[in-house]
């Protein structure tokens, strides 16, 4: 899975209430430097339209339709939720809807500028304004009444006036106050650090430079062929190559922007912030604070490559991460302690352990092999291919059953080394198939006879990407294993890191898309288990179909390939079982619970905006979750928490007994209820193949 970029800074929330005029407040052209484009920029314009056309994946014509497809975009990226410009800034624009076909093609470059700079003006002209607010002590914010507001303002009208606008600020500044306040500050300290942040967002943007805009004009356009097409400054290129390294010093998250907000987007296997354990997929950071004492600095609202720097920093060093947790049931900000580290080579291992799994009258020991990502080619001794060989032969001594794969938050990573380890487990055959434009390359080979020839199953999970998709669907359609757990994340296709030969910079191009020997591309659709596990993970935020202009899901023509176990005419027989099992199991009862409730809370979209409505709403949120909780622990035998506060004190004391320290990762494979539920499901494919195989031995 490709690094995730960052577009600009966005604003999130809307707003309501009080009257202001930004109507007269004049705008500060003065204030507002007004950029213009460069020579060497126009001659990047021309290449990277160039490489667009000649070398994407996605042939498609940039055209007056394309053009004004790159004008919808540009305007989101710099105002997404429709809080700077106004209906008049909209339809003043329009003269250009399609003229930047011809406009790149020629590298010119003036009216995205134009553009860019009248969202200036606006930028400047209402953050001055607002701080100024902020700062006026006769100014009250008052929430006792039964305004509400659309927490999405995608879809909505752009303001007609600035009067309306000057409306929904006032909207955005309540919201922003009132969700400070139900996190535990006073209105004085939110007001306080309000006024900060829109200080700093402000000073953010009067250093802009002309290479930064740019950058906005040029990925506006990329994105609209796939979200993986980039093109990347000189500095981003630095900071790229940088990454693609495996060397840094930092925690180990990748992040993106939504909105103000900064997002973890995935989490690096054996990386500090994975093994610390408590920071998680799509949290939100909206503080950063350095070593055990440092004073936290608001980040909402900042530039990605701006909170990068503050996260990232020597190895041994402590920062201190404010986040607001994807889980819609935590209510309050956590404060996560990440002791910085680089990423070790021993920790991204390989590693197996034993699961005993009781099938009837017998126990079942079952070999688990966890693979964090597919390494290789890192050192002469390490690859996945050669650990995971050695660790099935120490399996093979210890008498194992059959096994399980897992691949749960494998990212991907090298694809030589998927074929490799997909050729343990089948004879010589097509692994992958790679097109580009209208040829398909099915060179990608098994090529030796298969070592490990037992039952076995793989496991994956929403953040299973890339490589491991190309594992797992070759597995499947083989028919060689099961394959359990979530949908992957449909990362299929392939990108190339070129030079702006002409110009300056890089550009990462999608070229080509990976395709299964079944000719299903693992793009889009990611790998579908032939048994599901529950989650918590929302796909509709997390997956490439949660992208816009992602590749389309579609099919190539079938490589000629060996089927070796008619996986489908099993499936009746272990689904049933499956099922009331986790029907019984108080863990993936809890899961879908929370799952169904989180679904809930998040497509909230009409937010109060009356304080005592939102602390009732926060009570019945609590209490909710108190009960989800406490009948997972009667289930299971557990003593209940009498109230919340006793619950939340437990998660706290958890918390502070989790080290800053990265720990190791314990294979405990019997403590995992993922990992003992496919341990189930193996035992019965095992009983399940050995009836085949007793009634074809019956009946010849």
């Amino acid at each position: 899975m490709q690094p995730l970029f960052c577009r600009f800074l966005r604003t999130s929330f809307i707003a309501s209430a009080i009257t202001f005029s930004l109507s007269s407040f004049a705008l500060d052209t003065a204030a507002t430097p007004k950029l213009k484009p460069i020579e060497i920029q126009s001659k990047t314009a021309i290449e990277i339209v160039n490489q667009l056309n000649q070398h994407h994946y996605r042939k498609q014509e940039l055209n007056d339709s394309l053009s004004s497809r790159f004008l919808d975009e540009y305007l989101q990226t710099l105002d997404s939720s429709k809080n700077f410009f106004i209906a008049a800034d909209i339809a003043e624009f329009d003269k250009y809807r399609k003229t930047f076909d011809d406009d790149f093609k020629a590298g010119k470059l003036n009216n995205g500028f134009s553009i860019y700079h009248r969202f200036g003006e606006r930028f400047t002209a209402r953050l001055t304004n607002v701080i100024a607010m902020l700062d006026d002590k006769k100014l009250v914010f008052t929430f006792d009444t039964d305004e509400t507001f659309k927490a999405d303002r995608k879809h909505e009208s752009w303001p007609l006036t600035l009067e309306d606008a000057d409306k929904l600020w006032m909207q955005h500044l309540k919201a922003s106050l009132l969700s400070s306040m139900l996190s535990g500050k006073s209105l004085e300290e939110s007001r306080t650090t309000l006024r900060k942040r829109y200080a700093t967002q402000l000073r953010y943007f009067k250093q802009q430079t002309s290479e930064e805009v740019f950058s906005i004009i040029m990925n506006s356009l990329t994105t609209l062929f796939d979200p993986h097409t980039n093109y990347l400054s000189p500095d981003n290129s630095q900071n790229f190559a940088t990454s693609m390294t495996n060397k840094f010093e930092g925690i180990g998250a990748e992040l993106k922007t939504d909105e103000d907000y900064t997002k973890v987007a995935r989490l690096i296997p054996a990386s500090p912030a994975e093994k610390q354990g408590q920071l998680k997929p799509n949290d939100k950071i909206v503080g950063v604070a350095q070593g055990e004492k440092g004073e936290f600095e608001d980040i909402i609202g900042w530039r990605l490559t701006d909170v990068v720097k503050k996260i990232k920093g020597p190895k041994g060093t402590i920062v201190r991460l404010e986040v607001i947790a994807a889980d819609p049931t935590v209510t309050e900000h956590k404060i996560i302690s990440i002791k910085r580290d680089t990423i070790q080579l021993e920790d991204q291992k390989a590693k197996k352990s034993i699961l005993n799994i009781k099938n009837g009258a017998q126990t079942l020991k079952l070999g688990v092999i966890d693979i964090p990502v597919f390494y290789g080619n890192f050192d002469a001794e390490a690859s996945v291919g050669r650990d995971v060989y050695r660790l099935m032969q120490e399996l093979r001594q210890e008498n194992v059953d059959g096994l399980i794969v897992d691949l749960r938050d494998n990212g991907g990573g090298s694809l030589p080394e998927a074929a490799t380890l997909t050729n343990l487990f089948i004879n010589p055959g097509p692994v992958v198939q790679i097109r580009q434009g209208e040829v398909v390359n099915r060179d990608v080979r098994a090529t030796t006879p298969a070592v490990y020839r037992g039952p076995m199953i793989v496991l994956i999970n929403r953040f299973s990407a890339s490589a491991s998709e190309i594992f797992a669907g070759a597995i499947q359609d083989y028919g060689r294993g099961l394959v359990v757990g979530s949908t992957t994340w449909g990362k299929g296709s392939v990108q190339s890191y070129m030079p702006i030969e002409k110009g300056e910079g890089h550009i990462k191009l999608t070229q080509a898309k990976f395709y299964r020997v079944s000719g299903d591309s693992t793009q889009h659709r990611g790998v579908i288990p032939d048994i599901e596990l529950p989650s918590l993970v929302n796909t509709k935020e997390l997956g490439e179909s949660s992208y816009d202009n992602a590749l389309p899901w579609d099919q190539v023509r079938p490589a000629p390939h060996d089927v070796y176990n008619n996986i489908g005419a099993v499936l009746p027989a272990l689904k049933p079982a499956h099922n009331e099992r986790v029907k019984a199991d108080p863990e993936f009862v809890y899961v879908q619970q929370q799952a169904a409730f989180y679904e809930e809370l998040t497509n909230k979209k009409i937010v109060s905006l009356k304080l005592a409505t939102r602390q009732q709403e926060q009570k019945l949120i609590e209490q909710r979750t108190l009960d989800i909780e406490n009948q997972k622990r009667k289930a299971k035998g557990e003593p209940v928490y009498a109230n919340y506060a006793d619950f939340k004190a437990r998660e706290l004391k958890k918390d502070e007994d989790e080290s800053v320290e990265p720990k190791k990762k314990d294979l405990e494979p019997e403590k995992d209820p993922y990992l003992v539920e496919t341990g189930k499901i193996l035992g019965d494919f095992i009983l399940q193949t050995k009836n085949q195989l007793a009634q074809k031995a019956t009946n010849p």
